[in-house]
């Protein structure tokens, strides 16, 4: 009972008054209850006094135990969870917190010292005195980013470490704002990290960037100066070759001098192809191939290299034949580019293939696509080396037993030509079954100055099970005849 009554419904003792009329009413209780059972008077008095005496005495008791027992319980709580402010100092780096207009309050973290902040003395401006110049609008961009409502902000900039006017260090400043009732931007607090190596690795990384870029440009230039220093005495190679194998001024002697006059000629038409595809390659890894559109028809340009490599593939002994679907209509393209292209993938072919193949060039229209397919009956090749194609100046065979001549430069041409045109290009093979090579290009001339073109261009290596309709969604594969 007197538990109940000292104590009220939020724990805290009752007012004097009310412990007062507490105690009287027990006195008063007892005496009345001693008189019921015949006590006399006199003698109920006294235990009546006493025990009004014992209530208060319990009661002012009561009044001093309880405020030092509720403020140890809250002592042993406060002592329990961690403080904000120990929070704060073990976080890494320096944690600073300011108000709206940002002025600092308060100073933490793990690494406070060595930035040179101290928390016993405070200065408003000393975090963005020690900003660099050259980085304190970013630092005021990100703190009135928080004052139009984002909730985190971040600033990367030079900032004195150790209290060094001129030792700048690379850091990063991490803002997180705080509200008040209303919403509005009451303050924000910053956590200043140091970002000195990762600084250093994005600089090594440009410098090498930079240095790759320059090594590329060196490269391309001196490709095109060596191009056009090549192709002037071989002109002259040519010419006078000719002129001599026509005996133009007389006969030879003998056939051996005839032959070597052949030779010549020959080895410097080759030595021109490989000088023009060299040219070419530098201007596309340069970005100064221009491309002249116009619509024109592939019919035209698939018999123009039929009639060119006829010669060469019957003297080999390989039949080249052509097909091209009825009423195809005109592509818009680079004509030159165009026939570059399937002059290089018919040679390929006609040079891959044996006494008796056959070389088969396909012009067909998939929807909106112009479908090129040059296929062979020649040797074909192994799965993991088609990955290897496409590269400028990459062989399958690069042994110097190889049989088969070539500067490696024809397919990343392809690929190049082919990619400016905003089309894709894709070759297909199986040792000793022969190979095919498919180009798709966008009839209406789609500009491809937006296809990011990789050099040196690689070929995704494509499953033999994997066929020409899956790519071009139905469209009739190819066969060789």
């Amino acid at each position: 009972m007197i538990g109940r009554v000292c104590e009220t419904g939020d724990g805290a003792l009752p007012r004097p008054g009310l412990r007062l009329a507490a105690s009287c009413a027990i006195g008063l209780g007892c005496l009345a209850g001693m008189q019921l059972a015949g006590v006399a008077l006199a003698a109920s008095l006294p235990a009546s006094a006493a025990l009004f005496a014992a209530s208060m005495t319990l009661a002012l008791a009561l009044r001093e135990i309880r405020p030092e027992f509720k403020a140890g319980r809250e002592a042993e709580t406060v002592a329990a969870a961690p403080s904000p402010a120990s929070s704060l100092a073990r976080l890494p780096g320096l944690v600073t917190r300011h108000d709206r207009s940002g002025g600092l309050l308060s100073v933490a973290g793990a690494d406070a010292q060595a930035f040179g902040f101290s928390p016993d003395r405070i200065q408003p401006n000393a975090v963005i005195d020690r900003v660099h110049v050259a980085g304190r609008i970013g630092y005021l961009q990100a703190v009135d980013d928080l004052r139009r409502g984002a909730a985190r902000a971040r600033a990367d900039v030079l900032f004195a470490v150790g209290g060094f006017e001129n030792h700048y260090r690379p850091v990063r400043i991490d803002f997180v704002g705080e509200c008040d009732a209303d919403g509005a931007l009451s303050g924000f607090v910053t956590q200043i990290t140091d970002r000195g190596q990762e600084a250093a690795l994005e600089e090594e990384v440009a410098r090498a960037r930079d240095e790759a870029l320059g090594a590329n440009e060196a490269k391309t230039r001196f490709l095109a100066a060596v191009s056009h220093e090549l192709r002037t005495p071989l002109n002259a190679i040519l010419g006078f070759s000719d002129i001599l194998t026509g005996e133009y001024f007389g006969r030879f002697e003998n056939d051996k001098q005839k032959e070597y006059c052949e030779l010549i000629n020959r080895s410097g038409k080759h030595l021109l192809a490989v000088v023009n595809a060299m040219l070419d390659m530098s201007k596309i890894e340069a970005g100064r191939y221009d491309l002249v559109k116009e619509p024109f028809d592939i019919g035209d340009a698939v018999s123009a290299t039929e009639e060119m490599l006829s010669l060469a593939a019957r003297a080999k002994g390989v039949v080249l034949t052509t097909r091209v679907a009825r009423q195809l209509g005109d592509v818009c393209a680079d004509r030159r580019a165009i026939q570059q292209v399937l002059i290089n993938l018919a040679s390929n072919a006609i040079k891959f293939t044996e006494a008796g193949g056959v070389v088969t060039i396909d012009a067909a229209r998939a929807g909106e696509k112009l479908v090129l397919t040059v296929s062979d009956t020649g040797v074909g090749i192994a799965p993991d080396k088609i990955g290897k194609l496409g590269q400028p100046f990459v062989q399958v065979d690069s042994t110097y037993a190889r049989q088969y001549e070539g500067a490696g430069l024809g397919l990343a041409l392809v690929k190049g030509l082919v990619a400016l045109h905003g089309g894709s290009f894709a070759i297909e093979s199986e040792v000793g079954a022969g190979t095919k090579a498919t180009v798709i290009l966008p009839f209406e001339g789609e500009d491809g100055a937006d296809n990011a073109i990789e050099f040196p261009p690689r070929l995704i290596e494509r499953a033999r099970t994997q066929t020409i309709e899956e790519t071009l969604n139905g469209a009739a594969e190819a066969k060789i005849a």
